[in-house]
């Protein structure tokens, strides 16, 4: 459950830094950004339940994944 703890607060950072520059993005990197947000709830509510099963484990992790380098792409777009 620690590396979804770190997974989660690395995330997190990343995504809080990109929310203040996304209102200076394109309206492709804005699209991408309400799309992304939906996909940032779910993880959210999925690793603030602290669930252990291993399927849930294993969706979360790879949406974190999935996150991450999405968040660094716009990251690094803007």
């Amino acid at each position: 459950m620690a590396d979804i703890d770190a997974l989660f607060s690395e995330l997190k950072q990343t995504r809080d830094e990109v929310k203040l520059k996304i209102h200076l993005g394109s309206k492709e990197l804005q699209d991408e950004w309400d799309e992304l947000e939906g996909k940032w709830e779910d993880f959210e509510a999925k690793a603030k339940l602290g669930e252990s099963a291993e399927n849930i484990g294993e969706a979360t992790s790879l949406l974190g994944t999935e996150l991450s380098t999405a968040f660094k792409k716009i990251k690094s777009a803007l």
